[in-house]
């Protein structure tokens, strides 16, 4: 029997690169920082950045309104100290837990259908 992915498996898999990939985006395209400052402060490595600008890593679809957020978590992350990236992390990850981006991708990944990351 093969075992089913929870609804937290998905979103570390492809939700939570695909909100670095985008939050790095905003820093590099929006604030002009170099991919080195920006692993420094999203506390992840140059390649990591690298990929997510080269679009090699975290390559989903993510709703206007959860990129919107995620500028202004950039922005905020620039004015703040070492923990205000956990705390615009944790903030966006709650946002996207209810979109239908985490719906869509657990229904491709699994074949069932939840209506929240809560099933």
């Amino acid at each position: 029997m093969c075992r089913m992915k929870t609804p937290c498996e998905i979103f570390v898999w492809y939700v939570l690169p695909g909100i670095r990939r985008e939050l790095a985006l905003c820093m590099i395209e929006n604030h002009n920082l170099s991919q080195v400052k920006v692993a420094k402060m999203l506390g992840i490595t140059e390649a990591a950045v690298s990929q997510y600008v080269s679009r090699k890593r975290g390559n989903i679809d993510l709703e206007p309104e959860i990129k919107a957020e995620l500028c202004i978590s950039a922005e905020r992350i620039l004015l703040g100290d070492g923990r205000t990236v956990v705390r615009e992390l944790c903030r966006i990850c709650a946002i996207t837990k209810e979109s239908q981006t985490v719906q869509e991708l657990y229904r491709k990944h699994t074949g069932v259908t939840i209506h929240s990351c809560g099933l």
